[in-house]
């Protein structure tokens, strides 16, 4: 009976043992240290000197030979479309059309005389004919005389301003020649030139901007006008601009020097970059432990390897997004779903992350 006590009391003492050494050890977590999936192929970007142009600049001239009498701008003055900006002697002009009036009049009403006569078949074939042809030509010279004496106004062609003026008053000048030069008052343009290597990669252009030395705190945005197929003497190739107008803000003024960046698209912008020593295997197939931040655990994830690096990394067509953030040391140490925590960043005051 004594044997049988003082077992159950040796047994009683190792079970209290045992639960109390259980009970004082401490849960071990593992740190770790992780990086961010990156995108592969990061945008490349080109910059080229510029000048701002205006939307519109044209040279301004009379259609008609003559002397000027009026000149009703200066430099620099702003005009609307429409708006007589010079005026020609019309005085010749003004009685040619005269002289033209008084003849239109004359054949139209022949002509017409002849035209109903023709419906009650009064007249033969060849004069109608003859009639309708007069009243054609006729009115062809009287509306030609009228424009002329309505181009002894000159006017602008749209809202802008005069840029330069040529001539003056009291001179004369042949049609053609230009009076002033004008720029349009809407959304000025940029204008670079770009060379052969770049011109080959256009379609891969994603977005343009650029920046001046006077704001040095703002970059404009751009938007693709045109680029020319056919290279200059100097073989670049010259590309067109506009600015992205946002309301309440002054755009540079045309002749302004800047600084244009066209930034290409990414060239693989779903491959994702990873250290090479965050990849081990799972039955043959590429592993990697993703870092889950609201849990504070890591999971096995299986990805798809695009290529191998000579910088240490790798690239990954499947099963990483970028951002995503990847045990990058310690790898085989883990188990899926394991409580982990990071290992503190390299600081000023925690020279190489031991803190």
């Amino acid at each position: 009976m004594k044997k049988i006590v003082f077992i159950c009391l040796c047994a009683s003492l190792l079970v209290f043992t045992g639960c109390k050494q259980h009970k004082g050890q401490k849960e071990v977590i593992k740190t770790i240290k992780v990086d961010s999936a990156i995108t592969y192929g990061e945008k490349k970007t080109v910059s080229f000197p510029g000048k701002v142009k205006a939307a519109s600049e044209v040279n301004l001239a009379f259609r008609i030979s003559g002397p000027i009498t009026k000149i009703n701008v200066t430099e620099g003055q702003f005009v609307r479309k429409g708006q007589v900006i010079a005026e020609m002697d019309s005085r010749d002009y003004a009685v040619q059309l005269s002289a033209t009036e008084a003849e239109y009049k004359q054949i139209k009403a022949e002509a017409e005389r002849i035209i109903q006569l023709h419906e009650r078949q009064s007249v033969s074939e060849n004069d109608y004919d003859k009639a309708v042809s007069g009243l054609q030509q006729i009115t062809a010279k009287y509306d030609a005389h009228k424009n002329a004496l309505s181009d002894t106004k000159l006017k602008a062609p749209f809202d802008g301003y005069i840029q330069k003026r040529y001539f003056d008053s009291n001179e004369t000048i042949s049609a053609g020649m230009p009076v002033f030069s004008m720029i349009s008052a809407g959304t000025p343009e940029v204008e670079i030139y770009i060379p052969a290597g770049e011109f080959i990669q256009r379609d891969q252009f994603d977005s343009y901007s650029c920046y001046f030395e006077l704001y040095p705190n703002r970059t404009f945005p751009l938007e693709l006008i045109a680029i020319n197929r056919k290279a200059n003497l100097n073989q670049l190739y010259t590309v067109r601009l506009r600015f992205n107008k946002e309301p309440d803000s002054p755009l540079p003024s045309p002749g302004m020097s800047t600084m244009v960046t066209i930034q290409y698209k990414p060239e693989n912008a779903t491959m994702v970059s990873i250290p090479l020593n965050a990849v081990f295997e799972i039955n043959n197939s590429p592993t990697v432990w993703v870092y889950d931040s609201t849990q504070q655990r890591v999971n096995a994830r299986a990805i798809r390897i695009s290529e191998i690096m000579t910088d240490g990394t790798l690239t990954v067509s499947e099963g990483l997004r970028a951002g995503e953030k990847v045990v990058s040391a310690g790898v085989h140490h883990l188990s899926d779903g394991e409580k982990v925590e990071l290992l503190p960043q390299t600081t000023e005051t925690n020279v190489g992350g031991l803190l």
